[in-house]
């Protein structure tokens, strides 16, 4: 593998750092974007028993904001509510929304980064082909033969192609961990908006008791 890394030559290095790169964003993703760190499949349920006759008090609140991006949306739209006594509904909603935006953000984090690098990986391999083989062919021609040795020339243009290879190599696997983490945040992102529309009226209930 470390002669065909020389023997690539220089073009193949940002590829190489590329790679390197594109697995340490893979591995701090599939870290980041597990079920129980983002949102936990019984916390809106948790929240909702709690807070099921009065708000809960800071502590609780500041404790859930920690828990994952899920709470923290939870918990922001509970600040609200306990900043402002029988806060609108539009107000709350607002809340919600702002939080939600928040926590995306949270969640997109490198993936923009891990894109890119999906997209350029098979270009620098394709520019280390090219100038492979303008060296290739520009050391033929000063040699002052028109074809030079087949075998050479052969191995030649082999050898420039590991560029390419090497790019496609990096690309599908970041390609396919991109498409997987984007889908794995759009289906957050649901679940975010399923969650604040069940928290809505359920505060609503509490800040505003019929009598």
């Amino acid at each position: 593998m470390f002669s065909i890394l020389q023997a690539a030559g220089w073009p193949i290095l940002p590829l190489l750092l590329c790679s390197v790169v594109s697995l340490a964003l893979i591995i701090e993703r599939f870290l980041s974007l597990r079920e129980a760190r983002v949102a936990p499949p019984r916390l809106v349920d948790e929240v909702i028993s709690v807070t099921r006759t009065s708000l809960p008090p800071a502590d609780t609140v500041n404790k859930l904001a920690e828990n994952s991006p899920l709470g923290l949306l939870l918990a922001q739209g509970l600040r609200a509510a306990m900043a402002e006594q029988r806060i609108s509904e539009t107000n709350l909603r607002s809340a919600f929304e702002s939080a939600g935006r928040d926590a995306v953000h949270q969640l997109e984090r490198n993936l923009n980064a891990l894109g890119t690098i999906a997209s350029a990986a098979p270009l620098l391999g394709l520019l280390g082909t090219v100038i492979g083989m303008i060296e290739i062919f520009g050391a033929s021609g000063a040699s002052g033969s028109a074809g030079g040795n087949p075998m050479e020339l052969a191995h030649g243009i082999s050898v420039a192609l590991y560029n390419t290879a090497f790019g496609l190599i990096v690309a599908i696997p970041s390609l396919m961990c991109y498409r997987h983490f984007r889908a794995r945040v759009d289906a957050y992102t649901l679940r975010m908006e399923q969650a604040a529309e069940r928290m809505v009226p359920h505060v609503m209930r509490i800040t505003h008791p019929r009598r």
